[in-house]
């Protein structure tokens, strides 16, 4: 019989762990990179998704410096609520021109992209063919596009 609620919660943990599946998040004493310091031990990242490696460039940490003395460290709400910057909008255009496309639009998150590409590419009737395995972000997107998922 199905235990309710959290009851068994402790027996799944234990059985995520026997089986080493249970994950845990750790904190890092350096910043991203090609090499993180975890625990004191220097250790060379492969599960990062900064594939360019620009999140240590000095470049980029100059140009982070510049926006947050013109435009502050957030932007209050989404785009449709509060609006966006001009750098938003300069970048959509950028990206636009330089894809040779009429417009870009701008995702918060590569989860919020996928989501919302898929979304908008498919609907009911159409058929969406996915691993199980994939990324919960495309799942997600196949799932409530409402298309046929496969």
């Amino acid at each position: 019989m199905h235990e309710q609620g959290f009851d068994d919660i402790h027996r799944h943990l234990d059985g995520l762990r026997a089986r080493n599946l249970y994950r845990r998040r750790r904190t890092l004493d350096s910043p991203q990179g090609r090499d993180v310091v975890v625990d004191g031990r220097r250790l060379l990242n492969f599960c990062s998704n900064d594939y360019l490696g620009l999140v240590g460039d000095p470049r980029v940490r100059d140009a982070f410096k510049a926006a947050i003395a013109r435009w502050g460290t957030g932007a209050g709400a989404s785009h449709l609520v509060c609006g966006h910057t001009a750098a938003h909008e300069a970048l959509e255009l950028a990206l636009a021109e330089f894809t040779g496309r009429s417009s870009a639009l701008l995702y918060s998150s590569g989860y919020g992209a996928n989501v919302g590409v898929i979304n908008a590419l498919l609907s009911m009737g159409d058929f969406v063919f996915e691993d199980r395995l994939n990324h919960a972000s495309l799942l997600d997107g196949g799932r409530i596009s409402q298309a046929t998922f496969i």
